[in-house]
């Protein structure tokens, strides 16, 4: 693999880590959705110049459903297992799907109806029977919900995206600030007062912000023109099914058997999307 193929995998890892990452931290799901959307914010301005360009009313407009799946994915992440929470994020491709002829002008073939089934499938089965609660995982249902709604929003924040590229040609990093700062300072109300946390959850907050994220989006913005569109979008694969190794190392998490036959009937759908479309909707990862 050539260096830029590496870079995008590199940035697919680190987005990887943000499951196993928020549960280790004492921070409630306010507090780490405003502090680690503020550092990543703050990291983005400083390390990328194209973050700071191509401002403008739309780019704050897709920037909220960017922001409100930062904030559910937290949520979700906090209530439920990090597996559910990803592979449910991960169900955007189906909204998707509904969405672009609404949003974008765009038809729905036959073929997408396989997709739609297999996706729709798997998330089903996140919600069949009873979900025994863990400690990182108290209360599956409510996570689960959350969840869901974050593939919801991802799915607009896609859309919005390609809306953009359509109407300004760029703008995609100044969403991704845009973004980060709406759910920061949203979330900040409800993050305080802080009280007395432990130096370890500082640090994995700063972690979050400027490693999961931050550094994540540097390694893929310096790489995603020299790759093409579908091996972009296979690498970044990579993301949803790493993600719940990180939360069984650090946490010993362990999905049900429902949930990780969902979650494959849910990348294997996103995967034939990507084969069948070239990677034509690729989309980096919203957290």
């Amino acid at each position: 693999m050539d260096a830029a193929g590496l870079q995008i995998l590199a940035a697919a890892l680190l987005f990887s880590t943000g499951g196993a990452a928020v549960k280790a931290t004492a921070f409630d799901s306010w507090q780490v959705a405003s502090f680690r959307s503020g550092v990543a914010a703050a990291a983005l301005l400083l390390l990328l110049p194209s973050a700071r360009r191509n401002w403008s009313p739309r780019v704050l407009l897709v920037g909220f459903a960017y922001a409100a799946t930062m904030v559910l994915y937290v949520m979700g992440n906090k209530l439920t297992t990090a597996a559910n929470t990803i592979f449910l994020q991960s169900t955007a491709p189906l909204y998707l799907l509904l969405f672009g002829p609404l949003l974008l002008k765009e038809p729905v073939r036959r073929s997408d109806a396989l997709l739609m089934a297999v996706v729709a499938a798997g998330m089903a089965l996140f919600f069949v029977g009873e979900q025994q609660p863990l400690a990182t995982a108290p209360d599956p249902l409510t996570g689960n919900v959350l969840s869901a709604v974050s593939g919801v929003t991802w799915a607009l924040t896609i859309a919005g995206l390609r809306w953009l590229e359509r109407r300004q040609g760029r703008g995609g990093m100044a969403t991704v600030v845009a973004g980060n700062l709406i759910a920061c300072l949203a979330c900040l109300p409800f993050a305080l007062p802080v009280g007395a946390p432990r130096p370890i959850d500082w640090a994995v907050v700063g972690y979050l912000g400027v490693f999961q994220i931050s550094a994540a989006y540097l390694f893929l913005t310096r790489a995603i023109g020299r790759v093409p569109a579908l091996k972009t979008s296979l690498l970044l694969l990579a993301e949803p099914a790493v993600n719940p190794v990180w939360a069984w190392l650090v946490h010993g998490e362990r999905p049900g058997g429902l949930a990780l036959l969902g979650g494959g009937l849910i990348l294997s759908g996103t995967l034939l999307n990507v084969l069948r479309k070239g990677g034509r909707e690729a989309g980096a990862p919203p957290a």
